[in-house]
């Protein structure tokens, strides 16, 4: 039985990938333009999410900051659900719902890009995050499933998981952040040799 479930688990991925694979390739090449465009300006790159999607966001900044494949210099992003203290003090004193609005208040500006990611696109904290990025002028990407929820309407671009299994959704959301990622590296090789 055991064995049955899992394979289940790798068909349901093989499935729902071959549906992002057809719907998915240009909105993430789009997407690396802007990305692109935001860092040719000298904007830089906030991301947020709960549970896995906060990982997602981590694991994005990382690839950024660092190095996906190529080396090269770091890029500008932050994370907005790391530091515990920032997070704490903020749910203490504003509520949850404010965790991730709050420091795009604080860091934001004109130009740069959110990147907020909600399996379900209903996550309060992360719509508020989105609604107050286009307040200030930011880009909105949104990542989401299949049923984008009311994140979707507060962004400018969305990454809709062909699912509404959030497993599925989050392996989704993981090879877009690289796919995001090697699309820059090219984007960043060919203007550095122009």
């Amino acid at each position: 039985m055991t064995v049955k479930t899992i394979k289940k688990s790798f068909e349901d991925h093989a499935h729902v990938m071959a549906d992002a694979a057809t719907v998915l390739p240009a909105i993430l090449d789009r997407v690396a333009a802007d990305l692109h465009a935001c860092f040719a300006r000298g904007n830089k790159l906030l991301a947020c999410g709960n549970g896995g999607s906060a990982s997602d966001a981590e694991h994005l900044v990382a690839e950024l900051v660092g190095r996906y494949r190529d080396e090269r210099r770091g890029l500008p992003a932050i994370t907005l659900v790391s530091g515990s203290a920032t997070v704490t003090a903020l749910a203490n004193d504003y509520g949850y719902e404010r965790v991730f609005a709050r420091q795009v208040e604080a860091l934001a500006r004109p130009g740069d890009l959110l990147f907020a990611i909600s399996t379900s696109g209903r996550s309060p904290n992360v719509v508020a995050a989105a609604r107050a990025a286009r307040i200030l002028g930011c880009g909105v990407v949104a990542f989401t499933g299949a049923m984008e929820g009311p994140l979707a309407a507060e962004a400018d671009t969305v990454i809709a998981a062909p699912s509404t299994t959030t497993a599925r959704i989050q392996e989704v959301h993981a090879l877009c952040i690289h796919a995001i990622c090697e699309s820059l590296d090219a984007r960043l090789r060919a203007s550095m040799a122009e």
